[in-house]
């Protein structure tokens, strides 16, 4: 779920700022966001559980009160970039104090949780380093350490964050667009070998079912008309109904389609084995259950699959694309792949690209192998040259965006649903979303933006579409 990744479509790494209001002397928050779509989610309920403590958020570092880096622990060197980072917050930090003017700094998410007391030690400007289960706690935190404590809170406990997530206000939901995030699941019980999401968000934790419809229900009375549930391993979610049974997800999706205002619903990141038979159900019977799946696979080697612990096998895999491309034939699938792991072969890679032309992707996130320090593939022997990394990332791209393009092209000509989402980058244009997640251009009024409208396909890039309305 890194977004930060060589993705054969948009880019990641984004700043969030979201606008928040309160009765307390007004302060302004910076937030940087590094990586997965939870990260965005968590930043956003950062800035909403500050806004019972007056702050207001800002897109200049410059102008902040307070600055929090939301990091990023799936990428090699995501330290690093965090230290490097740091160094520019420190001399905006100081130029500040030249002024008299006083700034603190958070380090906040998976690189907060996983190394805690190092980032303290090595980075005296940090005032605050807070882990994902603590943000509803951030005033608190924030006070202990304005009174010159230097803070580290790190400590799991996620039912306690779901408990107190932050509520937005109608108008912060507003600013966030038509579209949203809700979290229901954290933590990964998977344990795949490649992988630190275990160690820094812990084991998988479920939220309850009347959290998420309330939290739904309130985006819709906002104008949120898309919603995508996440979780690390979103599809193991089985959280508590209010009839006193475990819920699967495919049963929250029936449940949260009957929201009214809610037309698409979406879910990600999910793992294979997870895929039962209420979800591929909820995909065949649900008109507002996106045709878009991302279904990562990480290798098309059994060996490999086995090494990673992803306890499934090709085979499987296919036999389990079969069955829902057959309740919903026009579903495009996204996937994630790893190449170079370590005891990977040239026929190992070759079985990848032979699952990748078999199974056909409609976009995808591909990544060469990094070791991640405290997981099991850190320390296997044949480790794989960097250089044979790169030829055959390289080679895999090229291949996905091959099928990528294809796959947007096969549009041209058809009418297809897209839901205005922002102004187009020119005048007289707007910004949207297909079923299937494409980028939509096309020549609009704005009182369509918030809207679902039908658009004819005229072209298609590798990266987005363009049409005109009908």
């Amino acid at each position: 779920m890194d977004t930060n990744s060589n993705k054969t479509g948009e880019g990641a790494a984004e700043d969030v700022a979201i606008a928040v209001g309160a009765d307390k002397p007004q302060r302004k928050v910076f937030v940087k966001t590094y990586g997965c779509q939870m990260n965005v989610y968590d930043s956003d309920r950062m800035t909403d559980a500050l806004a019972s403590d007056g702050y207001v958020a800002t897109d200049t570092m410059e102008d902040a009160d307070l600055v929090i880096l939301n990091t990023c622990h799936i990428r090699e060197k995501a330290s690093e970039k965090v230290y490097s980072e740091l160094g520019r917050v420190r001399k905006v930090k100081e130029e500040k104090a030249k002024t008299g003017k006083q700034m603190m700094v958070s380090v906040a998410g998976c690189v907060a949780q996983a190394e805690g007391d190092e980032i303290s030690r090595r980075a005296p400007i940090v005032d605050l380093v807070v882990g994902p289960q603590s943000y509803h706690r951030l005033p608190e935190l924030l006070h202990r350490a304005s009174n010159g404590s230097r803070v580290v809170e790190t400590e799991f406990d996620i039912q306690d964050k779901f408990k107190h997530l932050a509520t937005p206000s109608k108008e912060a939901v507003r600013k966030r667009g038509v579209t949203a995030f809700v979290t229901v699941q954290e933590g990964c019980d998977k344990f795949c070998t490649f992988c630190v999401v275990p160690y820094t968000r812990g084991a998988e934790v479920s939220r309850r079912v009347e959290q998420i419809v309330s939290e739904t229900e309130r985006l819709a009375a906002a104008g949120v008309r898309e919603v995508t549930l996440l979780g690390q391993n979103v599809n193991a979610w089985h959280g508590t109904g209010p009839d006193g049974r475990e819920w699967g997800l495919g049963e929250l999706l029936f449940r949260l389609a009957k929201i009214d205002g809610i037309e698409r619903l979406r879910y990600t990141t999910s793992h294979p084995r997870d895929m039962d038979d209420a979800l591929i159900a909820a995909h065949r019977d649900l008109d507002s259950l996106m045709p878009y799946l991302h279904l990562p696979v990480q290798s098309g080697s059994d060996s490999i699959l086995a090494a990673m612990n992803r306890k499934h096998t090709r085979d499987e895999y296919f036999r389990l694309v079969d069955r829902i491309r057959n309740v919903r034939p026009d579903i495009a699938l996204s996937g994630d792949f790893i190449v170079g792991f370590p005891g990977e072969t040239d026929q190992d890679f070759e079985d990848t690209l032979d699952l990748i032309r078999r199974v056909t992707y409609g976009s995808a996130f591909s990544f060469k192998y990094s070791p991640r320090p405290g997981t099991p593939g850190a320390s296997m022997d044949e480790q794989v040259e960097e250089a044979v990394k790169t030829e055959r990332l390289a080679r895999l791209q090229a291949l996905l965006m091959e099928q990528q393009e294809s796959f947007n092209k096969s549009l041209v000509g058809q009418k297809i649903d897209v839901l205005f989402e922002k102004l187009g980058r020119m005048e007289g244009q707007l910004a949207g979303r297909s079923a299937w997640l494409q980028p939509v251009h096309v020549d609009a009024p704005e009182e369509l933006y918030g809207e679902i409208a039908t658009v004819e396909i005229l072209k298609a890039t590798a990266s987005s579409l363009q049409g005109r309305l009908i």
